[in-house]
């Protein structure tokens, strides 16, 4: 299979996953980009996020590859993750281990619960994230293992020396909570209890999917534009005290790269950029900073949508803070300031829309925000109206 033919597959696996999961458009784009790169990446987040689900879904479209996954805990032992002893061997006075089915012969790896690696694993989970070998038990030549990416997950940020280790060698970290749109938490429950078609299942061959990280995206152009946009982002970053290692700029290179191969461009473009939204941070708190930056070069649409995020996130502030008080306090609430600023903020969230279609910018940003208005005005119309919920996605 061509290039190009591999890349349009893959876009359409993206929109297949992104059509599944609710709210994840941007998370699986991440995701795909990370793996055309050979990089690893974090998707961080509360229980019940779909984040095991995302990712083996995901794995599994690559038709030919070796996937292994583990939920790792504190007593997680290195053989359990790349090779258990041989007991018929052992019987016979011989020490071997069996790589089969092991993260030793994977060519894609899900690590669930990344940060709880037991200590007596951790080097050896750092050689084969960052080396991609395995030292085996009883010693001799490293075995080269043929991971092309590995996502991994948790539910919180690593706590200790050890495991923070592991946190820098995972290039990118996408982060995911609980559903915002009540339609979207509406088509939830409904597939609780209803009986979905089967899904459109699109997959790519192993082979192709290879060829496409070795050859194909290094090939991709990086424009002396793109290189200088980097150099003020950095710039930029470091006048905030957000500073990245020299390393990590580099991979992120394979990153944009990426990003331009999957939509079928030679060239990297200004919209790539993007991606490094999940790639500059190190604390969730850190992440505004950098996607305001990032789109302050690349974005005015996002950027403007970023402050009316700020409006909404206020208002839900002061909801929170009214509980308690009178229906009259609140109705006068929602009527001298609530109800005209989220109503505003939606016909300007629809407008930057518009806008960035038709320019054909990326809509990623704007309708998360939308996602966010949405999610405080009918918490407004509940909590502070009395309104039926039943009633309140109509109005929506």
């Amino acid at each position: 299979m061509g290039a190009q033919d591999t890349a349009k597959r893959l876009r359409v696996i993206t929109g297949e996953l992104s059509d599944r999961f609710y709210e994840r458009d941007d998370v699986v784009r991440t995701l795909v980009v990370t793996l055309l790169a050979g990089q690893h990446s974090l998707v961080l987040g509360p229980p019940g996020t779909a984040k095991s689900e995302l990712a083996r879904e995901l794995t599994g479209r690559v038709d030919g590859a070796s996937y292994w996954e583990i939920l790792l805990s504190k007593f997680t032992a290195p053989t359990r993750m790349f090779g258990p002893v041989d007991v018929a061997a052992l019987a016979r006075g011989e020490y071997r281990q069996v790589y089969d089915g092991r993260a030793t012969t994977a060519h894609i790896a899900f690590i669930d619960e990344i940060f709880k690696c037991s200590t007596a694993a951790l080097n050896e989970t750092l050689g084969y994230l960052n080396e991609r070998i395995y030292h085996p038990e009883s010693g001799g030549e490293p075995i080269r293992c043929p991971l092309i990416g590995a996502i991994t997950a948790s539910n919180e940020l690593p706590g200790g020396d050890g495991t923070a280790a592991i946190y820098d060698r995972l290039l990118v970290r996408v982060e995911v909570g609980y559903l915002e749109d009540p339609s979207n938490f509406a088509a939830l429950v409904r597939s609780a209890v209803s009986r979905p078609q089967a899904p459109a299942r699109t997959t790519v061959e192993l082979a192709d999917l290879q060829q496409a990280v070795t050859e194909a995206v290094p090939a991709v152009e990086v424009p002396d534009g793109i290189v200088d946009a980097v150099c003020t982002l950095r710039a930029a970053l470091r006048r905030k005290e957000l500073i990245a290692s020299d390393r990590r700029w580099r991979q992120a290179v394979g990153l944009l790269q990426a990003s331009a191969y999957l939509d079928g461009r030679t060239a990297v473009g200004e919209i790539d950029l993007s991606v490094l939204t999940h790639v500059l941070w190190d604390s969730p708190a850190q992440r505004p900073i950098v996607e305001r930056e990032v789109l302050h070069l690349i974005n005015p649409d996002a950027k403007e949508a970023l402050d009316l995020a700020d409006t909404i996130d206020e208002l839900e502030t002061q909801l929170d803070a009214m509980a308690g008080q009178s229906r009259e306090a609140l109705s006068e609430w929602v009527i001298k300031k609530a109800h005209n600023k989220l109503a505003m903020a939606g016909k300007r969230l629809e407008r930057l829309r518009e806008e960035a279609a038709l320019a054909g910018r990326s809509t990623a940003t704007v309708d998360r925000v939308t996602g966010r208005q949405r999610a405080v005005r009918a918490r407004v119309l509940t909590e502070a109206l009395g309104m039926d919920a039943s009633t309140v996605q109509a109005q929506l």
